[in-house]
């Protein structure tokens, strides 16, 4: 059984890493990210106490939040809005940008 296990994990390995994979360049996020800026401040740490910091967020879990609030799979008006004409490249640039900047 452990055998079967392992090839189980090993083709859902393959299978979903080439979704989980980003590409996205830091430097292009940054200009890209000037719309975020407002609530999430271009430091990636929120300007209200209501909105998350994303300074240091992990690259997937941003790229797929974004893409989650533009299929709308995760409600807040205000992001849907903001995320429902974005390219797919800029969900990419994005959170690679805000995932390379420092925690605080």
């Amino acid at each position: 059984m452990k055998i079967l296990d392992g090839i189980f994990l090993a083709v859902m390995t393959l299978t979903l890493a080439p979704s989980l994979s980003c590409a996205g360049d830091p430097v292009r996020g940054k200009a890209a990210a000037a719309m975020c800026a407002g609530c999430h401040g271009i430091t990636g740490i929120a300007k209200a106490p209501n909105y998350p910091n994303l300074a240091g967020q992990n690259e997937a879990y941003l790229v797929k939040a974004i893409r989650d609030y533009r299929a709308k799979l995760r409600n807040d008006p205000v992001m849907g809005a903001m995320v429902a004409a974005m390219a797919e490249e800029n969900i990419e640039h994005i959170a690679a940008y805000y995932s390379s900047l420092p925690e605080k």
